[in-house]
């Protein structure tokens, strides 16, 4: 099943019932005074979904960032790390991340990664609470394959929690369609890292042939791809020019036949093997 976007939809609607943009910035390996600025300019250009994670050790950066701005007009993502699946820990990590960041709740907070030692009930229970509490507004999962959903959703089910989004490596090069086509059959938000292969997809010339009709980029062509297929985009950039790039891709849509050549690039190139983690 593809389930391509034709319409220049900007935030997609989580079954938590909140919109999240489909497009945000990535800033994993931003830090201190680039990450501050990054996220500032970012800002001011009109991004307003922000992706941050307590192992990126930039909470406090983008928070500083994003000081003064109206908070019901951003979205902001964080992630517990795996060694943090405990109970208590989940809600210590949410705490300090609340504090760090000055925000009084959470958009969206993720798994970073499944850490198999810890029960993943415990765990569930711990987001459930944060979400009863209102600390978080949405919950979600990264990094997660099709058949730890198929294990763990029946858990989160169980005790009422809602699974909202997985984050996992999505780009050209990496076309996971059956995890895809899972995720929208279970109205899962599939939000995409490294969307642009961290540059590597960027040698594929088919995008370049139809970045050319459209006077648009490789990396534009691919961030449309995904946008059109219902998956939000988190690329990362530090210059003004990309981040500005990246945002200027709702005024023209791929056709059919173009979303299937890229889709036809392939399934291989992967950059982090989850099955490791």
């Amino acid at each position: 099943m593809n389930n391509h976007f034709k319409e220049n939809a900007s935030e997609i609607k989580l079954k938590s019932g909140y919109s999240m943009p489909i497009i945000g910035l990535g800033t994993w390996q931003l830090k201190g005074r680039e990450c501050v600025e990054t996220v500032k300019t970012a800002y001011q250009l009109g991004y307003r979904h922000f992706d941050t994670a307590i192992s990126y050790d930039n909470e406090e950066d983008v928070g500083e960032a994003l000081k003064g701005v109206d908070r019901e007009s951003i979205f902001i993502t964080s992630k517990v790390p795996p060694i943090n699946l405990n109970h208590e820990d989940v809600i210590n990590s949410c705490r300090q991340s609340l504090e760090k960041l000055k925000t009084d709740y959470l958009d969206l907070l993720l798994i970073h990664w499944p850490n198999d030692e810890i029960s993943i009930k415990n765990t569930f229970s711990a987001f459930k609470k944060l979400m009863d509490e209102k600390k978080i507004r949405s919950f979600g999962v990264s990094n997660y394959t099709i058949e730890r959903l198929e294990t763990e959703l029946p858990v989160a089910n169980n005790i009422g929690l809602v699974i909202s989004a997985n984050q996992v490596e999505y780009h050209p090069g990496l076309n996971q369609e059956d995890l895809l086509d899972y995720c929208i059959n279970k109205d899962i938000a599939l939000v995409a890292y490294s969307p642009l292969g961290r540059g590597d997809i960027l040698a594929e010339s088919v995008l370049g042939e139809i970045g050319q009709k459209y006077s648009k980029t490789k990396a534009q062509v691919s961030l449309r791809w995904l946008t059109q297929k219902g998956i939000v985009a988190i690329p990362k950039s530090s210059s003004k020019q990309h981040l500005q790039e990246n945002l200027d891709i709702f005024d023209f849509s791929l056709t059919d036949e173009e979303i299937e050549l890229i889709d036809d690039l392939g399934n291989s190139q992967r950059l982090i093997n989850p099955e490791l983690f």
